[in-house]
């Protein structure tokens, strides 16, 4: 697939697919747009790095208004992320059902599968590759940090999402977010050889710099995904700060961007097309 598209919705610049892939509506956030003041300007959507909690509240609910699921705000999922490889499933709308799933995914989680309508997910990010993965009638989010990637959390969700959905990997399509690319990732001797042994040399991009894109790509082609169903950003978020957060970059001193989808919104069709730079 081609690269993401980047779009207008509101105040909001977000990245996305230019259709609606199995009738999900998802996005990546830039981080302008939103409330928030001083390091965590302005749509910082990141409720445990130090904001005030009303002005994360209202950009949320500019960040679900964007994607058409301002309605359904009090069925948000949003984990307590971990850098783990802990997913919950939603699989029920159930009052009951969706209450322990969210829950569960307060307790840690670092992806979530959902195949309910009208139930919005929501995961942050500031460096770590978001991962989106879209099915028809279902879809997955996921956070791949070092250790996500290494433990193929993204992989681990589209199984699932293939589990839930009874759709095979040809039919799936992956789109992998805003992150720091290699250029501006170098990690220790062990962190790589680590890597390589997992993802092959190609991973290493030279004088230890990780190419963690490009192994969360892999993790998907090895669960079935065609690499030609997988789309990237590939503007690295440390050196895009105007554009997104990077924790590495801003010395931890920093929101977080998301990455967000939901079944059931017709929002896609109000977006307009937003020029780069």
């Amino acid at each position: 697939m081609t690269a993401l598209d980047r779009y207008q919705a509101g105040r909001l610049t977000l990245l996305a697919d230019g259709a609606v892939p199995g009738g999900v509506t998802f996005a990546f956030t830039e981080r302008t747009g939103g409330v928030s003041e001083g390091r965590f300007a302005s749509l910082n959507l990141g409720d445990a790095c130090g904001d005030e909690p009303s002005r994360v509240a209202e950009n949320r609910r500019l960040a679900l208004a964007a994607i058409g699921a301002a309605a359904w705000a009090g069925s948000l999922v949003a984990p307590h992320q971990v850098h783990g490889d802990h997913l919950v499933r939603v699989t029920s709308a159930e009052p009951e059902e969706l209450l322990a799933r969210r829950r569960e995914a307060s307790e840690g989680a670092d992806a979530v599968v959902c195949t309910v309508p009208h139930v919005p997910v929501l995961l942050c990010f500031a460096d770590c590759v978001p991962v989106v993965v879209c099915a028809p009638g279902g879809f997955a989010v996921a956070h791949s940090g070092w250790r996500g990637t290494i433990a193929r959390i993204a992989a681990k969700a589209a199984r699932a999402l293939m589990d839930e959905t009874g759709c095979a990997a040809e039919e799936l399509r992956a789109y992998v977010g805003p992150h720091i690319c290699a250029g501006d990732y170098e990690v220790s001797s062990e962190l790589m050889e680590r890597f390589v042994g997992e993802f092959g040399p190609a991973v290493d991009a030279g004088e230890r710099h990780l190419d963690l894109g490009l192994a969360v790509r892999a993790a998907l082609v090895e669960t079935g995904v065609p690499e030609g169903s997988i789309a990237s950003c590939d503007d690295s978020t440390a050196s895009n700060v105007g554009r997104f957060f990077s924790y590495r970059a801003e010395e931890g001193r920093c929101g977080r961007h998301a990455a967000l989808a939901v079944l059931g919104s017709d929002a896609r069709g109000t977006w307009r097309h937003a020029p780069l730079g």
